[in-house]
């Protein structure tokens, strides 16, 4: 194919894709902000930020079926809105990477499956996330109406976890593979579709290695909470996207400390 025609390739590939994962992030923000299924839209959630607790319609831990499915769809719909800014441009890279080098005709498709691998990872954080849900309510930790730490020591001690956790080994290893994703798509490279699955599936485990601990900090300020929602997926795309990344990540998790040691100190 022709450096032209190869262009023009990558033009209209990077279209579908923006389009695709565009309209994507638009379906999953409103299925959060609105809160399909749940008793109460994000909007309220965010509106009454600050509460710990209120009277609910249900037993603590008292779930469905019905009920557990939609708060792992919250989950991990949640995860897709906040994570996709984040992804996009490894996507994309991919996409060219896979145009350049190799004669596909679907290079969309073998992107899109990567992606889909991508999302499957988050999909089993979203589980997890439901499961210790369902437990912290059961045990009276977790409010059933406002979905956050009822106990202000409890929300502390997250706090400095999830700081603590900014300067382990771990935390470092896994960011340093979603900040070099053109050594990882050259290192970890399979074929076809199944094997582009296999590979964002990967890509999706690393970047949940270093980002879990800061998910679980929407127990602290509050599961359906817009400003921390927003807060925390404009974070990540800090600390992958930007040469700083790795500063950003030391100062906000010294920052995460002191704040969780204040509020202990303000409790004694």
């Amino acid at each position: 194919m022709s450096g032209g025609l190869v262009e023009a390739a990558l033009r209209r590939d990077r279209a579908v894709l923006v389009g695709a994962m565009g309209l994507l992030f638009l379906l999953a923000g409103l299925y959060t902000v609105f809160g399909i299924g749940m008793n109460m839209t994000a909007l309220d959630m965010t509106r009454m930020a600050g509460m710990r607790d209120m009277p609910s319609m249900r037993p603590a831990g008292a779930w469905s079926g019905g009920y557990t499915l939609l708060v792992f769809l919250m989950w991990w719909v949640m995860m897709v809105a906040m994570m996709l800014p984040s992804v996009a441009p490894v996507i994309l890279l991919y996409a060219a990477l896979l145009r350049r080098t190799e004669s596909v005709g679907s290079t969309p498709a073998i992107a899109g499956s990567f992606l889909a691998g991508y999302l499957l990872a988050w999909a089993g954080f979203s589980l997890l996330a439901t499961l210790a849900q369902w437990g912290l309510e059961a045990a009276g930790i977790v409010s059933a109406s406002m979905m956050t730490l009822i106990d202000t020591r409890a929300g502390a001690a997250v706090l400095i976890a999830a700081g603590a956790f900014q300067f382990t080994p771990l935390k470092d290893a896994c960011l340093a593979q979603c900040q070099s994703p053109a050594q990882f798509l050259s290192e970890r490279r399979r074929p076809g579709v199944s094997g582009a699955l296999v590979m964002g599936l990967e890509h999706g485990t690393y970047c949940l290695g270093c980002c879990w601990a800061l998910m679980a900090l929407l127990f602290v300020g509050g599961i359906m909470n817009l400003y921390w929602i927003v807060g925390l997926a404009a974070f990540v795309a800090l600390e992958k996207l930007t040469p700083y990344g790795r500063a950003i990540s030391r100062v906000a998790g010294a920052g995460l400390v002191v704040w969780g040691i204040a509020i202990l100190a303000g409790l004694a």
